[in-house]
């Protein structure tokens, strides 16, 4: 998914602008460059953890709650 898709789904799910999601998402890549660039390990709590290094990373976490047959949560 490219950014003005995933901008757009975004915007509907939160109620807002595209634009204005649009820029959501690029703070929050920011944010994670930013604690990438100081060596910080950055977490994206319920999907995984950015890892530092010459080759960085993303390492997900393990799925401990259980979903129903629609793929949603209990």
């Amino acid at each position: 998914m490219k950014k003005p898709q995933f901008a757009a789904r975004l915007a509907r799910r939160t109620r807002t602008t595209r634009p204005a999601a649009a820029d959501q998402l690029d703070r929050v890549v920011h944010e994670i460059l930013k604690g990438l660039r100081k060596g910080e390990t950055v977490p994206l709590p319920g999907l995984g953890v950015f890892i530092p290094g010459k080759r960085p990373a993303f390492r997900f976490e393990p799925c401990t709650t259980p979903k129903n047959p629609r793929g949603r949560t209990r």
